[in-house]
């Protein structure tokens, strides 16, 4: 699925619908400010209703937020992985992670063994993520340090996740003696 785009029509038309539901607000933020009841919002100063137009659409705007990753928490609890709601969002996989980080099940409770890789006397499991399909690793290396893929940091394949654990076994390999 791709980013959605409107026609121009669906714009105004949402334009108009957000106003509306907007002024009521924007009223009653002037109220409290100003003393005017709503009825005589537009008789103050045009700075100041405007001012309140533009609190109220900050209070939209958190409150537009806090659905969006409700939006993106429902999706990722019905199967919905980060590159796909970042197709959607029109961002990449990486970022819509970073916008919603709770949205998909974490790793750990959806990882799937793999491949064991030894290399330069180390040792280190290639694991893939069952729901978003990525790939992590997990090792030790011959001078006994463990190491691992960034915390919540998966890769797009196998062997991506390959080469990364394979450069961690080579900086820990045993040094001749």
């Amino acid at each position: 699925m791709t980013s959605i785009g409107i026609t121009p029509e669906e714009r105004a038309e949402l334009g108009k619908a957000l106003t509306d539901a907007l002024n009521p607000l924007a009223a009653a933020i002037r109220s409290r400010q100003s003393g005017l009841s709503t009825a005589r919002m537009w008789e103050a100063d045009p700075v100041e209703v405007t001012l309140s137009a533009l609190a109220a659409w900050k209070v939209v705007d958190t409150e537009v937020k806090q659905l969006t990753a409700m939006a993106a928490a429902t999706a990722g609890s019905y199967g919905a992985n980060y590159e796909q709601m970042g197709a959607v969002w029109g961002i990449t996989r990486q970022g819509a992670r970073k916008k919603w980080p709770d949205a998909v099940p974490r790793p750990a409770a959806a990882a799937k063994t793999g491949t064991a890789l030894e290399l330069f006397g180390g040792t280190a499991e290639l694991v893939q993520d069952s729901s978003s399909g990525g790939w992590a690793w997990a090792g030790e290396g011959a001078d006994k340090t463990r190491g691992a893929a960034e915390d919540g940091t998966w890769y797009a394949t196998k062997e991506e996740a390959a080469a990364r654990a394979g450069a961690f076994l080579r900086e820990h390999a045993a040094t001749p003696s």
